[in-house]
């Protein structure tokens, strides 16, 4: 097991989707990353050195990942609601943000719309 800003992943793990496993870091910076560090693509977990995973933890907390990109979206959308925005408005009433129609299909985006709206 190879520890990683607070997760165990297995050693046969592609080092590709541990990455892409962290809150809001997807298959974009996945590559940067693995290309700035030069891991290759299907390079596994256990086969990278200690000093590339060393680096590899340095490159992810200095980026805003997991807890703090979840709390900046909220802070983002508090911002919108207090502001009164009509995109915070839409956010407080849980219909579509981005113009959606809502003639017939408002269920869906109240699907897709999970974010904690109510502070």
């Amino acid at each position: 097991m190879v520890f990683i800003l607070g997760f165990n992943f297995p050693e046969s793990r592609l080092v590709n989707s541990a990455l892409q496993s962290f809150y809001g870091v997807g298959p974009q910076h996945t590559q940067r990353l693995m290309a700035k560090l030069y891991i290759h693509k299907s390079a596994r977990i256990g086969s990278l050195a200690d000093k590339q995973v060393l680096d590899l933890t340095a490159e992810l907390s200095n980026m805003t990942i997991e807890n703090d990109l979840r709390r900046k979206l909220q802070d983002n959308i508090r911002r919108l609601r207090d502001m009164g925005a009509y995109r915070g408005r839409r956010h407080a009433m849980g219909l579509p943000v981005r113009g959606q129609r809502t003639r017939t299909q408002t269920i869906t985006a109240g699907k897709l719309n999970k974010v904690e709206r109510h502070g």
